[in-house]
Parts: structure tokens; C-alpha cells; sequence
């Protein structure tokens, strides 16, 4: 064999070697995620799940990677199929045998089924953050219109409807169980939801139904068995305060189609084996859930929050799978006789990565954790304000990031990144663009922002929160740094009330930013001493300066001999 042939050999063994360095369970080989459970819950009640979180993480990082790699080939994704043998309509959607597998697991984790008790949404998120390692995988967008459906459910639906769809809602039994969706955009509407003119009247007083008729736009999970829709009463106001929350199931009592007709699926860009289509309405029969005239509000209280979460958590898991197949394949790529795990620009582009994933990972955990408090009953007003500003934020910011996160992955990876059949990146870059758009574009979320701070003055308690959480710090020079900070924030956020809320939107978009890297760092700084205190070392503290000098101070200038010690040692580890 000649030398030619010896270093093709030799390459093809350190990518091989790659493959082989691939978790085969996300939750055990993810130390960060297990000391954020710890850190809320507590290690007794870590002991509780821990069996539940790791078999899913087997289960996720082998069994269903494989099923959604195969589901997501061109010959596998979603057709539609309106008529079945006999030539009667159906509007079904066709999907892979390997789809069908992914989500016996999926949903087979519980993920839905902890919704039963209270106080389970850290739960089923951190299983979600699992789930979602394989970007969408055609399951996980359904699974947060699923936990939409629920918990408007448990909050707002009548008796009959709680009895009559919940307990298969929240089955954990794939052959069993309902999955919900929600049909909210029209085509000349988008985020302007007060333009939807999709029309509802009464149809029978006896079992209180509706009949719905209109197109929505935008029908993610166009196969869901129950889907939440706005619809506008006859003779209701314009605009969202004349808007209903509507519960329309896709198939009738005798099995027949409910007057729900698809146009057509979605070519999209991205969570492409996730059918997603246009649909119209012909006399669907419908339940009004809660009180007409409150649809809006019950949406963005229930669904649209709801699903804010689960895509912020989502793109982080994303981002997590993008870190770790970057990190793996700097260990065994080597050029120009060395791992390239040794190069300095290597190194500066892992521990950027890693320390910004780790910031989203931990900013949206605490905040499906404060959801807990808030369903709970024990957070306060203060805290139910912070949450409805940083949800918003934090979808924003974390989507934003982890697609710049999983584009420097493929850019590690060189043009083995950007192949198809060499790793799941360019998937998970095509499906974190989609998560981009849903639940809210950019402009959307920062325009909602700016109205809630100038009516409401919700960055005080914002502020205020953050302000709590450094300043129970025992770094008394952390403290004292990170509470200036904030004081300039918030005279800053006050400035905003002198301008038009147009204007104030432009104002505000970097202020936006620096509120949500100092969240995400007022996280990691408790987290960081919790693990101190326990023993339970994850790298904090390197990650928390290069994040602060990145993002708050801004520091162009650099001590090169400290800067390369700074990022060797955050990039050493996954």
C-alpha cells in the first residue's frame, strides 16, 4: 500500500473514530442538563426521574436518531392522501413507517402524560431538550401544540370537554393516544391576529357546537386528531377582542372527515417530515372553549406561551447536538499533523459555542421552572410579569442563537459539514431557520416587548428580578459589578417611554439583547456556585467571564496569553 493509500486509510479511521464518539445517550453524557435538574429540583426529586430521563436518553440518542434520519429522506417525507380505496374522502396525510416509530418513543417518554399532575413542566421540558437533540424529527413540533391543547384544556375546557379528550391527550400509549395542533394564522393576517376573519355560528344548543368556516394558513400537525383554532363569532367585534377559542376535531363521530379540507401540504424549508399545510373550513364542527371574546388572550396565555417555551428549549437541545458533534470531530479530524481540536481558532469557535448554548440551556429550563411556580400558585405578580417578558425574549434570542451555533458547527466541519448523508447538521440548521419564524418572527416578539414596557413597565420587575438573583451571590465583586449593570439596563429600558412606540422598537432591539445575556448569566452564576458548594464542577465560571466580557463589557481588546488559556480550557469539554 502506498503512502497515498495509507493517509486516505488514516483519514477514513479518525472519522470513523468521529461516529464512534457519538453519544449514545443524551441525558447521561449531558452533565450541564443534569446539574440544572439538580439545581431546581433538588436531588431527591432528581432520583424520582432520573431512571425516566435516562432511558429516554438511550432511547433518543439511538433508536429514534436513526428513525428520524431515515423519516427525513426525500422518498419518506409527509404526501398527502385525500381518498382512501373506495374513493371517499379522507384527508389523510401519508407518513413513514420509521415517523411512526420515532414517536412510539417520543411520546412513550411521558413526555405528555406528566401533564396529569402539576408542577411537571421543568419535567417535560428537560425530556422535550432530549427529544429535541434530533432537531423537530417530525414529533416535536406536534408535541407542543399536544401540551397547547392540554393545558388550555385543564385551565379553560368545560367538563366534557376535559372528560372526553384529556385522558388520551395524555396518554402515553402511541396506539392510543390524541395529538393536538393550532391553526391560528390566515393568510392576510400573520402576527396580525386581529385581522383573522375565519367565522364561527352556533350550530346545536344540545351539545353546545359550533360551525366554523374560513382557511388558516399556516397548519402545522395538519393531522392532529383535536386543534385549537380563533374563529370570529357571527355578529362578534372586530379585531382580537371579537375572537373565540374554538376546539375542532378532525374526524366526526361515525369516522368522516369534519369539514376540515387541505388544500395543499407546505414545501418548506425546513421540519420537513412535520406535515404542515393550508386548510379550509367548511361547516367544522366545533367547541368553544372558555368565554367568546376571550380567544386571544386564552391563546397567548395557554398555546402561544406554552410553545414559546418548547421552541427556546428546543433550539438549545438543537444547539447541544451541534456542540457536541463539533467538539467530537475537532478530537479526531486532524490537518497539517495535529488534531484540530489544538488550533486556537478551532478552539475560540468550540468554546463560543459551547458557553452560549450552555447560557440558552439554562435561561429556558429556569424558565420552565418558573412556569411551575407560577401554575403552582406561589410565584407572585412580579414574578408572573417576568416571566410574560422574558418568555417572549427568550424565544427571540435563543432561536436567533442556536442557528448561528449549528452554522459554526458545519463551519468546524469543513465541507464534510454541509453533506447530507455525513451528519444530521444541515438538518438541524434547516429545522432552527423554521424555529426562527414560528411563534413569533424577531419583529413580532421585540414589538410585543416594547408594548409591555411602555404600557406596563414590565422591565422594573425584570430588572428587579435579576437584581434579586445577583445580589444573593456570595461573589461580593460579581455582585456589585453585575448590579451596575443593571441599574444602567434599566435607565436605559426608562428612556424608552420618551419615544413613539415605533421608534422605541429600534431603541430597544440591543437593549433586548443585553436583558437576556444578563438573565442567562444571573443563571449560570447561581447555577456556578451551587455546584461549587456540591461538588459538581460543569466549567461555569470560565464560561461565565467569556460570556460577560463578550456580551456586557464588549472587550475588543484582549490579553492573548489569558484569552487562549480562557478558551483551551472552555473547549476542552463538551
Amino acid at each position: 500500500m502506498d503512502m497515498k493509500s495509507d493517509n486516505a486509510e488514516s483519514g477514513r479511521a479518525d472519522l470513523a473514530g468521529w461516529e464512534s464518539a457519538q453519544p449514545r445517550n443524551f441525558y447521561e453524557t449531558d452533565q450541564h442538563l443534569q446539574n440544572i435538574l439538580e439545581f431546581h429540583w433538588g436531588s431527591e426529586k432528581l432520583s424520582r426521574h432520573a431512571a425516566r430521563l435516562s432511558k429516554f436518553g438511550g432511547e433518543a440518542a439511538t433508536v429514534v436518531d436513526q428513525a428520524v434520519r431515515r423519516d427525513n429522506q426525500p422518498e419518506n417525507l409527509p404526501r398527502l392522501d385525500r381518498f382512501n380505496a373506495v374513493g371517499e374522502r379522507t384527508e389523510d396525510v401519508v407518513h413513514s413507517v420509521d415517523h411512526h416509530l420515532a414517536g412510539r418513543y417520543i411520546y412513550g417518554s411521558g413526555m405528555m402524560s406528566v401533564y396529569a399532575e402539576p408542577e411537571n413542566n421543568l419535567l417535560a421540558q428537560a425530556l422535550f431538550y432530549i427529544s429535541s437533540y434530533n432537531g423537530e424529527s417530525g414529533h416535536n413540533c406536534p408535541v407542543a401544540c399536544t401540551a397547547g391543547v392540554i393545558k388550555t384544556l385543564q385551565a379553560e375546557g368545560s367538563d366534557d370537554l376535559k372528560a372526553a379528550y384529556l385522558p388520551r391527550l395524555l396518554d402515553s400509549d402511541y396506539d392510543n393516544y390524541l395529538h393536538g395542533a393550532q391553526f391560528l394564522t390566515e393568510v392576510q393576517g400573520g402576527s396580525d391576529v386581529g385581522l383573522n376573519s375565519v367565522t364561527a355560528r352556533p350550530f346545536d344548543e344540545s351539545d353546545k357546537t359550533w360551525l366554523i368556516n374560513g382557511e388558516k394558513w399556516f397548519c402545522s400537525n395538519v393531522t392532529a386528531d383535536l386543534a385549537l383554532i380563533t374563529a370570529r363569532p357571527d355578529g362578534a367585534a372586530g379585531g382580537t377582542k371579537g375572537l373565540g377559542l374554538f376546539l375542532v376535531p378532525k374526524r366526526l363521530a361515525d369516522g368522516r372527515p369534519n369539514g376540515i379540507f387541505i388544500r395543499r401540504l407546505k414545501d418548506k424549508l425546513g421540519t420537513k417530515s412535520m406535515a404542515t399545510a393550508e386548510v379550509d373550513f367548511k361547516d367544522a364542527v366545533a367547541y368553544l372553549v372558555g368565554e367568546p371574546g376571550r380567544g386571544f388572550q386564552q391563546v397567548m396565555d395557554y398555546v402561544v406561551n406554552t410553545s414559546r417555551l418548547y421552541n427556546a428549549v428546543g433550539s438549545a437541545a438543537a444547539a447541544r447536538r451541534a456542540c457536541v458533534i463539533a467538539w467530537t470531530y475537532a478530537k479526531h479530524r486532524r490537518a497539517f499533523g495535529a488534531e484540530i481540536k489544538n488550533f486556537p481558532l478551532i478552539q475560540e469557535t468550540l468554546a463560543e459555542m459551547r458557553s452560549i448554548t450552555m447560557a440558552l440551556t439554562s435561561g429556558s429550563l429556569c424558565l420552565a421552572r418558573l412556569r411551575d411556580e407560577i401554575e403552582s400558585g406561589r410565584a407572585d405578580d412580579a414574578s408572573k410579569q417576568f416571566f410574560r417578558l422574558a418568555v417572549n425574549l427568550n424565544k427571540y434570542r435563543s432561536s436567533l442563537s442556536a442557528t448561528d451555533i449549528i452554522r459554526r458547527a458545519i463551519e468546524v466541519l469543513g465541507g464534510n459539514g454541509a453533506m447530507e448523508n455525513f451528519s444530521v447538521l444541515p438538518r438541524l440548521l434547516r429545522d432552527s431557520i423554521i424555529f426562527e419564524a414560528w411563534e413569533g418572527a424577531h419583529n413580532t416578539l421585540l414589538a410585543q416587548a416594547v408594548r409591555d414596557i411602555q404600557r406596563h413597565r414590565l422591565h422594573e420587575n425584570f430588572c428587579s428580578q435579576l437584581a434579586g438573583w445577583f445580589g444573593s451571590l456570595r461573589d461580593s465583586s460579581l455582585k456589585v459589578k453585575a448590579l451596575a449593570r443593571l441599574d444602567l439596563l434599566k435607565n436605559s429600558l426608562d428612556a424608552l417611554n420618551s419615544f413613539d412606540e415605533l421608534t422605541a422598537s429600534i431603541a430597544f432591539k440591543p437593549l433586548a439583547d443585553q436583558m437576556m445575556w444578563m438573565f442567562y448569566l444571573a443563571c449560570l452564576a447561581r447555577e456556578s456556585e451551587w455546584e461549587d458548594q456540591n461538588r459538581k464542577p460543569c466549567g461555569k465560571p470560565a464560561v461565565f467571564d467569556w460570556l460577560w466580557d463578550k456580551f456586557i463589557e464588549k472587550n475588543e481588546e484582549k490579553d492573548l496569553s489569558k484569552y487562549l488559556q480562557q478558551i483551551a480550557q472552555i473547549s476542552e469539554v463538551a
